[in-house]
């Protein structure tokens, strides 16, 4: 078996690793390179969005890429990284979050965070990617006119 085989296997199954049991660190790198990258794009496509949340001990505006798919009156939103990420302990904290997606601003309320190993409610593609890494939780939110908790 050649070094080039072996390493073409090797590098995937470490990413996989690395994304499964080092979600910490692959989000420090995630929030320094990658958000500034996707932050460009991510409010105009579907599936994508760009949530707009206030820090709870800074009270700093934060804009952070997500994936996010509309169901009727509310929001899913994908959680990657669990319900660990500061943005998640942001929202949960204001109540609420300002949305931009497929080039629509929502202000959304009554954060709900739902453990859901089964990932029904994203469709099959996502799902297959959630369930590869590991990640089964996701928050939903509900469209509002006015959430007094949040402005930016």
């Amino acid at each position: 078996m050649s070094i080039g085989l072996i390493l073409a296997a090797a590098i995937p199954a470490a990413a996989i690793l690395m994304m499964r049991f080092r979600k910490r660190w692959l989000a420090r790198f995630n929030i320094a390179v990658t958000n500034r990258i996707t932050g460009l794009f991510a409010g105009w496509l579907p599936g994508f969005g760009i949530l707009t949340h206030v820090g709870r001990k800074s009270g700093k505006a934060y804009r952070t890429p997500i994936n996010v798919f509309r169901e009727s009156s509310e929001f899913i939103i994908a959680l990657t990284y669990s319900r660990q990420s500061e943005w998640v302990k942001n929202v949960l904290a204001a109540g609420g979050c300002e949305l931009e997606t497929v080039g629509k601003k929502y202000q959304l309320s009554s954060p709900t965070v739902v453990h859901d190993p089964s990932r029904q409610r994203f469709p099959i593609p996502v799902r297959l990617v959630l369930r590869f890494v590991g990640a089964d939780e996701y928050m939903e939110l509900s469209e509002s006119q006015y959430h007094p908790g949040f402005t930016t």
